[in-house]
């Protein structure tokens, strides 16, 4: 994990419903996936926006942070994932892309171990399909900062730092 970012909260804690009520009116809490390939890593776009977003989503009630990504990237990118083939990169704290003015976001994220494997194949070698709640996926680089928020922006800062994403 690169020095300047700070470490994911404890995610084998669920998510519990007085923090997540605390926090509503100003903190989303997300979990982001980053599965880099060719120093480029995955991102989506989701319906109706016009951003690309890293596949992942809120953690719901009792959901531990790799659980959310677990889940997020199965049900945005049919991308099927364990605990065991993510490892916790880092936590980035942004103002929120198109909320209520004041809102950030949290994002725990979380990177696919380059040894993740698969019966029958790798999780790298899974090929990322749009599901229902995403229009397309792609894969981008620091070059494409301009077409993300700004979680987005920062995390791929952040994969530049860390020497996985050009």
């Amino acid at each position: 994990m690169p020095s300047d970012i700070t470490p994911p909260a404890d995610d084998a804690t669920p998510a519990d419903d007085a923090a997540l009520a605390d926090d509503a009116a100003r903190t989303i809490l997300v979990s982001g996936l980053l599965l880099v390939r060719d120093r480029r890593v995955l991102m989506v776009r989701s319906r109706g926006r016009d951003v690309l977003y890293l596949p992942g989503g809120k953690r719901e009630r009792g959901e531990t942070a790799v659980d959310a990504v677990v889940r997020e990237a199965r049900e945005e990118t049919a991308i099927r994932l364990t605990p065991a083939d993510v490892v916790a990169f880092g936590t980035v704290t942004e103002l929120a892309h198109d909320q209520a003015p004041g809102t950030v976001v949290r994002m725990d994220l979380f990177l696919v171990r380059p040894d993740a494997d698969r019966e029958g194949g790798t999780v790298h070698g899974q090929e990322p399909v749009a599901s229902a709640e995403v229009d397309s996926t792609a894969w981008v680089t620091s070059a494409d900062a301009s077409r993300c928020p700004p979680a987005g922006v920062e995390t791929l800062r952040l994969l530049v730092a860390a020497g996985l994403v050009d």
